[in-house]
């Protein structure tokens, strides 16, 4: 049986990069009009390039039938074709019980994906499902990428007689809910709180959204949260690699974007002593 842990590092290794692409098919935006065919492109142009793709559920939902039937022939898609990737449905889901094992079982075993990111409001209890088994993922949506994010995750909570934000004392907890399978979202546009996860959570997967449209730093965002071997961050950039151009060209703008964030990581890594073999 491989453990999700194990196909994350085999998926890194394979393409020698931490970038994750997130699929959001937005039509506005697209040169094209069908959502599948326009996931297939840049699934084609970018498959070497890549350790992880993950659509969010949100376009997909906001489209109807249509939408989920794309998401699905999506998912079939980079299954069929791409072995060693992972897929990561964002779908920010959280509950308890017979619910959240329901919600469970739709993602890895209806929909197929390797990992999903959650919301873990209600504790232990929204986690569990999610990281019973060991084969699949999860990360808990940890300290956002967006501004409101402040609201409530950077609220002081006192635990065991220390004050701290409650998105410190959420990662801290963390790391006892898992089975090496839970990992944490912390956006690139708040590096020095990616840094203080990473040292609560040295060896947690962490899923690193705001590269690109959202202008996280990358630097910092590679350095603070890669671990101790320079691996478990996935970089994941969206808007900016799939709207690249507007044109007819935009898988080959799109793979061109890849590459230059690939690289980018790649030589950041080199210089900290954390390349690849």
């Amino acid at each position: 049986m491989e453990t999700f842990s194990e196909k994350l590092t085999n998926s890194a290794n394979s393409a020698k990069s931490l970038v994750c692409i997130g699929l959001d098919p937005d039509l506005t935006k697209m040169p094209i009009s069908n959502v599948f065919t326009f996931n297939q492109s840049i699934i084609d142009s970018t498959a070497d390039l890549v350790c992880a793709y993950k659509p969010n559920f949100a376009f997909y939902e906001s489209l109807g039938l249509d939408g989920l039937v794309a998401l699905e022939r999506t998912v079939k898609y980079i299954r069929d074709q791409l072995a060693h990737v992972i897929v990561i449905g964002d779908c920010k889901r959280g509950d308890i019980g017979t619910s959240s094992e329901a919600y469970a079982t739709a993602m890895f075993q209806v929909w197929g994906f390797d990992a999903v990111t959650i919301n873990a409001w209600g504790g232990k209890d929204t986690v569990e499902a999610f990281v019973a088994d060991e084969r699949y993922g999860a990360f808990i949506w940890c300290r956002g990428s967006n501004p409101g994010s402040s609201d409530l995750q950077d609220l002081i909570v006192q635990t065991d007689g220390v004050n701290k934000p409650l998105y410190e004392h959420l990662a801290t907890k963390s790391t006892d809910w898992g089975h090496g399978n839970l990992g944490l979202v912390v956006g690139a546009t708040v590096p020095e709180q990616l840094r203080v996860v990473r040292e609560l959570c040295p060896t947690s997967p962490i899923l690193i959204p705001g590269i690109g449209a959202q202008g996280g730093e990358l630097k910092a965002s590679v350095l603070y949260g890669v671990d101790a071997h320079g691996r478990s961050a996935i970089i994941s950039s969206s808007r900016g690699i799939l709207y690249a151009s507007s044109g007819k060209d935009y898988p080959k703008v799109a793979r061109e974007r890849t590459f230059e964030l690939k690289s980018e990581i790649n030589d950041i890594l080199a210089e900290a002593g954390k390349g690849w073999p």
